[in-house]
């Protein structure tokens, strides 16, 4: 396949911030784990700074379940700022001055790249539930068409959190001759029984919602609101602790006195019917299904004999930084020691932070000086031994 036969919407090189869709032609097939073949892939990308001469500082961002591509400028639903707007931009750890930075929406996404809300060319219609059930391999599968169309044969290095996390372990297992430096940040080596527990109740209620209409609800004009909504609240739980919720709620009422009824009467849960509502306007039911699923699929040692070492075999020379929080009950702190421990046996290059904070598993998305600055010193680090000036 030559660069010819992928279009882009807009140019991604020499302009400080590109991007748009990459549209794949029909003859390009991501081939999924299922057996299961997508034609006509798109990937919906932003990039941020400029390719070098050498095409050695490309840095791929991987977003996590609810994320999307627009990781450090305004959301175009929600027009909220970049989603990690704390650590990429000027002066910060991933700064395009430096970095040709590159996020795109996962396969199975709703922000533009090729899911479940995209036209099935087999029928001319919303995909739906004919959507082949994806794996974070196959997200893998899919950034990395993106990368080699965008010109870069080796990343400087991959960085993400929580699932994105789950994606750069993947790419170190996949591609380690692709790959220079890893970040995992509040990640683990596969999905646990609590977990995947979260998500199918998540699911049930998009799946109860009448709306939800067998996944077809695009072709009749509605949607599962308020399944998607309640699947939301339950899991924004998770991304919290109990002292975080403690400290900005507590028990503290809406209003002077209880409503004797069922209104919300708690701060708290106003906050989250403020989530589920805010949710909804900006992510795609099916979507949350497919990329749940491919979350509650991911074990990195399955396919390794159940050995979580033998899927860094390769990856010896790939410099990792894995990074934990010490109050996320959704991938506690041993998860991260699994994938260190694992690094190690395999004879990887491999730091390990653990940082005290009490704000929960989205601790990342958050204001966290030792984060930040770990990051930034991983970073320099790797860029010195790469020759980045």
């Amino acid at each position: 396949m030559s660069d010819g036969d992928i279009v882009q919407d807009r140019a991604a090189s020499g302009a400080a911030e590109g991007g748009g869709i990459m549209r794949f032609p029909a003859e390009a097939v991501l081939r999924l784990e299922s057996g299961a073949r997508v034609h006509g892939l798109e990937v919906a990308y932003k990039t941020y700074g400029q390719l070098n001469a050498d095409k050695s500082n490309a840095v791929l961002i991987c977003h996590a379940l609810t994320g999307d591509q627009h990781v450090a400028s305004p959301h175009p639903t929600t027009g909220k700022p970049g989603w990690w707007d704390k650590m990429v931009g000027p002066g910060l750890p991933l700064d395009p001055a430096r970095y040709f930075i590159i996020c795109s929406n996962v396969i199975g996404g709703c922000m533009g790249s090729t899911g479940p809300a995209s036209t099935n060319p087999a029928t001319g219609k919303t995909y739906g539930l004919a959507f082949p059930v994806i794996t974070i391999a196959d997200m893998v599968r899919a950034q990395v068409m993106l990368v080699e169309a965008l010109g870069v044969e080796r990343l400087f290095a991959a960085v993400g959190g929580s699932m994105g996390g789950m994606q750069v372990l993947q790419w170190a297992a996949d591609y380690p001759e692709k790959l220079f430096a890893a970040v995992c940040i509040a990640a683990a080596p596969r999905h646990s029984a609590q977990n995947i527990a979260f998500h199918e109740v998540g699911r049930q209620a998009i799946m109860a919602d009448p709306d939800w209409r067998g996944g077809d609800y695009a072709e009749t004009g509605v949607r599962p609101e308020k399944g998607l909504a309640v699947a939301r609240m339950a899991a924004h739980i998770t991304y919290l602790s109990e002292p975080a919720l403690q400290r900005k709620f507590g028990r503290e009422l809406q209003r002077d006195g209880l409503s004797w009824g069922f209104d919300a009467d708690f701060q708290v849960e106003s906050y989250l019917r403020h989530q589920g509502a805010a949710f909804v306007d900006r992510f795609d039911a099916n979507s949350y299904l497919y990329i749940t699923r491919a979350l509650d699929y991911f074990d990195l040692a399955a396919a390794h004999g159940g050995v979580l070492a033998q899927a860094f075999r390769r990856a010896r020379e790939v410099r990792f930084c894995v990074f934990s929080f010490t109050s996320d009950w959704l991938y506690p702190t041993e998860e991260s020691r699994a994938i260190v421990r694992a690094l190690n046996a395999a004879g990887a290059r491999t730091s390990f932070v653990e940082i005290e904070t009490d704000k929960g598993h989205d601790a990342f998305f958050l204001e966290e000086p030792v984060l930040r600055e770990a990051l930034r010193g991983f970073l320099d680090s790797a860029a010195q031994a790469r020759g980045l000036t």
